[in-house]
C-alpha cells in the first residue's frame, strides 16, 4: 500500500506530536496502523515534515533518520505519546517524564551535532514541549485520538483538524439525528 503524507498528518502543532501521531488508531488493536513500520514511509516523513510541520522553520531542512537510529526514534515516539497523553489527561506521571528525558538525552548524545536528522529534531521538539508545558493547550482529538496543541485564542479547538476529524464528527452527529427523526 502506498501512503502519502498530507498536511492533515501534521495537525499536532509540534514535530514531536506529529511523530507520536504516526500511529493511527493507537488504542484500537484491530485497526491500528503504525506508519513508521514501513521503512520507505518512515523515510519520506522528514521531507513531508519540511513541507507541512508547523515547526519546520525552527529546524531547517530535516533529513530522514539514519538506519542505526530508527529504533531510538520509535522509542522516543512512544515516550512522547505516553508523557503528553498523560499530561493532556491531567495525570501526574513523573516516571513518564523521566522516560522521555532519558530517550531525549540518548538521542542528543548519540547524534552529536547532527541537528538536521529527524530523530534529533524530534528530540528537541519534545524537550521544548516538556520544558514549557501548556497543559491547557495540549489536547486529545475525540475522533482519532491524536495529540495536538490548541493554538486558538480562546482554547476552544476540539479536533486535531477541523477539515477531517471535525467534519467526520459533525457528519456522525447529523446521521444519528436524522436516524432518530426517522425512528421517532
Amino acid at each position: 500500500m502506498v501512503f502519502t503524507w498530507t498536511a492533515h498528518r501534521f495537525s499536532g502543532g509540534a514535530l514531536a506530536l506529529d511523530v507520536a501521531n504516526s500511529v493511527i488508531l493507537r488504542f484500537d488493536p484491530a485497526r491500528r496502523v503504525d506508519r513508521f513500520a514501513d521503512v520507505p514511509t518512515l523515510d519520506t516523513f522528514a521531507g513531508a515534515a519540511n513541507r507541512f510541520c508547523v515547526e519546520a522553520p525552527r529546524f531547517g531542512a530535516l533529513l530522514p533518520v539514519a538506519e542505526r537510529n530508527r529504533a531510538r526514534l520509535l522509542t522516543l515516539r512512544e515516550a512522547t505519546d505516553r508523557h503528553f497523553r498523560a499530561l493532556a489527561r491531567d495525570e501526574q506521571r513523573p516516571e513518564f517524564l523521566a522516560d522521555l528525558l532519558e530517550v531525549i538525552a540518548a538521542i542528543l548524545r548519540g547524534n552529536g551535532k547532527d541537528g538536521s536528522a529527524l530523530d534529533t529534531a524530534t528530540a528537541h521538539s519534545a524537550l521544548g514541549l516538556a520544558a514549557n508545558p501548556e497543559p491547557d493547550r495540549l489536547k486529545i482529538c475525540p475522533n482519532c485520538g491524536w495529540l495536538f496543541l490548541d493554538r486558538s485564542r480562546n482554547r476552544s479547538r476540539t479536533w486535531c483538524d477541523m477539515a477531517v476529524c471535525g467534519n467526520r464528527s459533525k457528519a456522525k452527529r447529523h446521521y444519528h439525528r436524522s436516524k432518530e427523526e426517522v425512528q421517532g
